[in-house]
């Protein structure tokens, strides 16, 4: 009984080494028939991860901006908002807390208060938005460039730029 255990034991891993060798052989050999991972086949299939990375990056951004800035809804921001929130706004602390603090007021203040999103870009783990805002519906608004770094589905990180509208252009050209 031994004896036999050992022999299939054997045999099985004879069986292994070979085809370990096979395909190991016709790697380095490139002799494998077509059988091969083709280059543009990684690319394509990285680029495909890619994209879908992007595209759930941008929605989670876009879902927490139109619940956050349109409809003040403060209690939703722990589910997009990493509790150690890094701020680049100058006015705005560090952290989750600190974020809602500031926009909790912000929105007693300015009730009216709203934010169109007329772009959105994604590469990796970086979402921009390019945002009208206004305190009201007479507001001329600012033009905003927010810029939020994502990590395990979270924001994690946030820059802004913002430009006050003017009144008047020297050109014909709109700030969206």
């Amino acid at each position: 009984m031994k004896l036999e255990k050992s022999l299939i034991i054997t045999i099985i891993s004879v069986f292994i080494l070979g085809v370990v060798s096979t395909l190991v052989y016709q790697a380095s050999t490139g002799n494998n028939k077509g059988n091969s991972i083709k280059s543009e086949n990684v690319a394509s299939v990285s680029k495909e991860v890619k994209e879908n990375e992007n595209e759930k990056n941008k929605k989670m951004v876009v879902d927490f901006y139109n619940e956050v800035f349109n409809k003040h809804n403060i209690d939703i921001i722990p589910k997009y908002v990493s509790e150690d929130y890094k701020q680049h706004n100058p006015f705005v602390a560090d952290g989750r807390k600190a974020f809602m603090d500031f926009f909790k007021e912000d929105f007693v203040k300015n009730p009216n208060s709203s934010a169109e999103i007329k772009r959105v870009v994604a590469e990796g783990d970086t979402v921009a938005l390019h945002v009208h805002s206004r305190t009201n519906s007479q507001d001329k608004g600012v033009a905003i460039v927010d810029i939020f770094r994502i990590k395990d589905g979270k924001i994690v990180e946030h820059w802004d730029v913002i430009q006050e509208i003017p009144s008047e252009a020297a050109n014909d050209n709109t700030m969206f």
